[in-house]
């Protein structure tokens, strides 16, 4: 810029992205706005708040006011009953209450589903910033990652079972293995594209260095696709959990888990359906809830959609 005065020339970075902070503020209140117009992702977003809730409830003292019975309780006097006021989804081969397995399921699903779309998050944003930025890391690290995606993925996943062991935290850490090449190679696509921008070459120009460039011109702009993709991560996970479960690989028997809920009752399916068909119900709503809220977060995240340039 150049001072009518003066005649001095201050340098102006044009290129410059704005503040994170504005940036931050610009997309909270656009999404706001957009989540009250958008009926699925406030939809999505009330069932994920409502089993976090319940989730919160079986942790305090106040469990029994919510789940009613110890999940893990025996009572073979009252075994295979079918719903009643005293047992609401009826109970299991082993007369446990099936409403409360059901609800303290709810609490190791959704850990499942947020540990893991933690993990693969922070891992799989890492990798990708960094292979999308330097070639020579992109040739080694994505050839393995595409070795990963050859396999299918419950296959894998039961590979890693197999020889890791069952239990809560290695379904969380082998569902996090499995799904962590998807997510870098997302980010690594977004990368490849934002490397090229006027931006990044003003930042290396202007002497910035590499770490600086990767943290603070490039990842903040991948925000949108991985918050989308962390969300269907979320979904996934606890679907897989359940899969897992649901083959008696997955999280131990006296952990409750919609997964292993359902297996338990699968062979009494014409005889007790209620077993299955509870935790089925509130598998499938969490993960059309965490569906419908990553498609909401795309008309948030995404400027094509909201209409900008």
């Amino acid at each position: 810029m150049i001072s009518g005065t003066e005649g001095t020339i201050a340098a102006v970075d044009i290129y410059e992205d704005p503040p994170l902070g504005v940036r931050l503020r610009k997309l909270v209140a656009t999404g706001w706005s957009t989540m009250l117009s958008n009926p699925n992702l406030l939809f999505g977003l009330t069932i994920i708040a409502f089993m976090v809730v319940i989730s919160i409830l079986t942790i305090l003292p106040t469990a029994t006011l919510v789940a009613r019975y110890d999940p893990t309780e025996l009572a073979l006097i009252d075994r295979v009953n079918a719903p009643s006021a005293e047992h609401w989804f009826g109970t299991d081969t082993l007369g446990r209450d099936v409403y409360s397995r059901t609800v303290h399921g709810t609490k190791t699903s959704l850990y499942v589903g947020g540990g893991v779309a933690i993990i693969v998050t922070v891992i799989g944003v890492t990798l990708g910033v960094v292979v999308g930025y330097n070639r020579v890391a992109d040739n080694i690290v994505m050839r393995f990652m595409d070795g990963m995606m050859s396999f299918p993925t419950l296959i894998l996943a039961l590979a890693l079972v197999a020889a890791l062991g069952s239990s809560l935290t290695n379904v969380i850490m082998i569902i996090a293995i499995v799904d962590t090449p998807v997510m870098t190679r997302v980010v690594r696509a977004v990368v490849l594209s934002l490397r090229e921008r006027t931006y990044v070459d003003a930042a290396r120009a202007s002497g910035a260095s590499t770490k600086r460039i990767l943290f603070f011109h490039i990842m903040p702009n991948t925000l949108a696709p991985v918050i989308i993709q962390a969300s269907i991560f979320f979904g996934g996970a606890i679907l897989t959990e359940a899969a897992l479960g649901f083959l008696g690989v997955g999280t131990p028997e006296f952990i409750p888990s919609w997964g292993n809920i359902i297996s338990s009752g699968r062979a009494f399916i014409r005889t007790a359906f209620w077993i299955a068909f509870f935790p089925g119900i509130f598998l499938a709503l969490t993960v059309f809830a965490a569906n419908l809220v990553g498609d909401g977060l795309r008309d948030v995240l995404d400027p094509r959609l909201r209409g900008e340039e």
